[in-house]
């Protein structure tokens, strides 16, 4: 009898030493929590706590509101903040709470269909999103020799692109313009037409006004049902202009990863790097190249190289990433950044679009990288040779519009003058008119068999 009290007694305080120990594991250790000491334009200066760079805080005013931020440096006892959201309220020694989280990206299929903002909180009117799963708002690493090769076209729908500028799946374009050229309007037309599964769509740093227009005009509810919209214009902080970005492209990873075709669209590539200028800057990194900080071009790639093709089955990313000319400069410090780290650009210009022609592609200034290896050789000297007669007649203009080119001088400017119609025919495309990839090639060299030029 006294064994079985004794053993019903040993049972009981182990289970007890048991629940303690539990509750002793899932204890979460304690946060040291700061001082608002300092703030400057957007960037506030906490001291009495710690984080690491990338961590979250909560910034709580006397009156109970709280402002989340990220840190985004330090120096000394000092971490320098910048608030994600409203920072009106703020004063001195507001409590800076720790979180000891990095930005994690909310994703799943009840994202296709909406549009959310650069936290990934819907702003669409339509009620909460249901995800399943988190990703790294910084993406993860790819091995290079991992990733499948691009190895066939993709289908955009626009002519031009399509046969001169062929786009592999997978392959990563810039479309180069100044403002008000045409940029936003051709990425709405590949938004309509492209043969992807899904498309994302990034509105980094835009007008409030494009948002809707986009929504509503270019993809309609046929494309925005199978597309995801991140918007974060223009009065949005840095910050959240550049979470915004990096949001798009965790959601365009995570269906890559399904092993779906994804179509990135980014408009504008420009307006994340002037946002990494603005955080630099706040936080006195010194400018470098016409007031850029180096920060900023280290920020480029490692957003770009997130696109591209799956190392671990059939998805793709294939992207197009808008980059604004300042003053239709070509060698504007990001401009000549993004050239170098992208697998091709097509440049519009500025005197083709005021002359009405649609899209406004400067095809002497335009190239597609990875067009060697997704089409078959006779497409290709096709469109060397589309170019090539297009070239003459560009280098000859002068000569042709006064009047001093004399007919029959030189067969190669001949050839160039009597195919120019066609030519500038094949170029031109209307807003709402679709050409597949098959009837792109037909058309090149139907334009060149007019010509007299057989393949």
């Amino acid at each position: 009898m006294i064994d079985g009290i004794t053993k019903q007694r040993s049972e009981k305080w182990l289970a007890r030493l048991a629940s303690y120990k539990s509750r002793i594991l899932e204890t979460k250790p304690m946060l040291v929590e700061g001082k608002l000491t300092r703030m400057v334009g957007l960037t506030l200066e906490a001291v009495g706590c710690r984080s690491t760079i990338g961590g979250r805080c909560l910034i709580e005013t006397i009156d109970g509101a709280r402002t989340e931020a990220e840190v985004v440096g330090f120096s000394g006892e000092r971490l320098y903040l910048m608030p994600t959201g409203d920072i009106r309220g703020l004063e001195q020694d507001c409590r800076v709470i720790p979180l000891g989280l990095t930005s994690m990206a909310h994703v799943g299929p009840n994202l296709l269909g909406r549009v959310v903002d650069g936290s990934g909180k819907p702003i669409d009117g339509k009620g909460a999103i249901h995800t399943t799963d988190t990703v790294p708002l910084h993406g993860r690493p790819i091995n290079p020799l991992g990733r499948t090769p691009i190895s066939e076209p993709l289908d955009v729908g626009v002519r031009a692109i399509n046969s001169l500028l062929t786009v592999g799946r997978g392959q990563r374009i810039g479309l180069f313009a100044g403002s008000g050229v045409g940029k936003s309007v051709l990425l709405g037309m590949m938004t309509r037409y492209t043969t992807a599964d899904i498309i994302v769509v990034g509105l980094i740093g835009e007008r409030g006004r494009e948002v809707n227009e986009f929504v509503r005009k270019n993809l309609g509810d046929e494309g925005l049902a199978r597309a995801v919209v991140v918007a974060t214009p223009a009065d949005h902080p840095p910050l959240m202009r550049m979470h915004g970005a990096m949001l798009a492209t965790s959601i365009a990873e995570y269906f890559r990863d399904q092993g779906k075709s994804v179509l990135l669209l980014m408009d504008s590539l420009t307006r994340y790097a002037q946002a990494q200028r603005e955080i630099a800057l706040a936080i006195n990194e010194p400018p470098a190249t016409k007031g850029y900080p180096p920060s900023v071009f280290s920020k480029l790639p490692s957003l770009v190289e997130r696109a591209g093709n799956s190392d671990n089955g059939s998805g793709s990313i294939t992207a197009f990433y808008t980059v604004l000319t300042e003053g239709d400069d070509t060698n504007d410090p990001i401009a000549d950044a993004s050239r170098a780290i992208l697998d091709g650009h097509v440049h519009l210009s500025r005197s083709l679009a005021e002359a009405g022609h649609f899209p406004a592609i400067d095809m002497e200034a335009s190239v597609s990288r990875l067009m060697v290896e997704v089409v078959p050789e006779t497409h290709q000297d096709m469109a060397r040779e589309f170019r090539r007669i297009n070239s003459t007649y560009q280098q000859n203009l002068d000569l042709i519009n006064v009047g001093a080119y004399q007919p029959g001088s030189n067969p190669a400017v001949d050839l160039s003058i009597d195919m120019r119609e066609s030519m500038l025919e094949f170029l031109q495309q209307g807003l709402h008119e679709s050409v597949d990839f098959e009837t792109s090639t037909l058309a090149l060299n139907n334009v060149l068999k007019q010509g007299g030029v057989e393949f």
